[in-house]
């Protein structure tokens, strides 16, 4: 598990610089800024959550459920959230229509909430 958590940070995190900078350089010519900054949103709280799934990944006893938790609130969470933002500030340069992802982002939310909640439980019971 442990080998699993932190791929995921690892991906999670490269992903962050890479749509980072191509949110900073290429989306900066192509999208308003409301959609920009919508973006960039999405880019800091993935990269928020790769490095607490890094901490996770190195400190955390899978042994555990408040552990599993935290990581499938963190992974499944800023795939939810930041996905869905990402593609929604890119919904009307692509000139189509995801308002059904509208909804999926504050679950996605919801769910990196419970894991940083079961982070921080699993950081209380592991001391």
């Amino acid at each position: 598990m442990q080998t699993l958590v932190l791929t995921v940070a690892g991906v999670y995190g490269t992903l962050a610089i890479v749509l980072g900078a191509f949110g900073a350089h290429a989306l900066k010519k192509i999208l308003p800024e409301e959609k920009l900054s919508s973006f960039e949103v999405g880019v800091r709280y993935q990269m928020y959550a790769a490095l607490a799934l890094l901490i996770t990944g190195y400190h955390l006893n899978f042994d555990l459920a408040v552990a599993r938790w935290a990581f499938y609130g963190l992974s499944i969470g800023t795939l939810l959230f930041s996905g869905s933002i990402y593609l929604l500030s890119l919904a009307a340069y692509w000139k189509v229509r995801l308002r059904f992802l509208g909804p999926i982002t504050p679950i996605g939310g919801l769910l990196m909430i419970i894991g940083w909640i079961s982070l921080m439980v699993s950081f209380l019971t592991n001391s």
